[in-house]
């Protein structure tokens, strides 16, 4: 998946995220992105604190384990996630929604 890079202390997820909706959650891929919805206003950080607090729970992983590397202002995002468990592979695959 292009979405989702390997690098030599974790991953690098590229990643479209909508701010304002109802809910946080993974829609599915956007072309060579994983789109996001994010409950929290694009206003003051709110919405980059709401998805790395998405990803941290939904990965099983701490908040300092991933950082925002990429696109503070825009809603093309990169994250890199530093862990080097063994699954943390399959965990991120996980998040993506199978094709229809």
């Amino acid at each position: 998946m292009d979405c989702l890079l390997p690098t030599c202390q974790g991953y690098v997820l590229r990643l479209l995220v909508v701010p304002g909706a109802a809910r946080t959650q993974v829609v599915g891929l956007h072309g060579e992105r994983l789109k996001i919805r994010v409950a929290a206003p694009p206003e003051k950080g709110a919405a980059n604190r709401e998805l790395l607090a998405f990803l941290a729970r939904r990965l099983g992983l701490s908040k300092s384990a991933l950082k925002l590397t990429g696109g503070a202002g825009s809603r093309e995002k990169v994250v890199a996630v530093h862990d080097l468990s063994p699954d943390l592979g399959d965990r991120l695959r996980a998040l993506v929604p199978p094709s229809p």
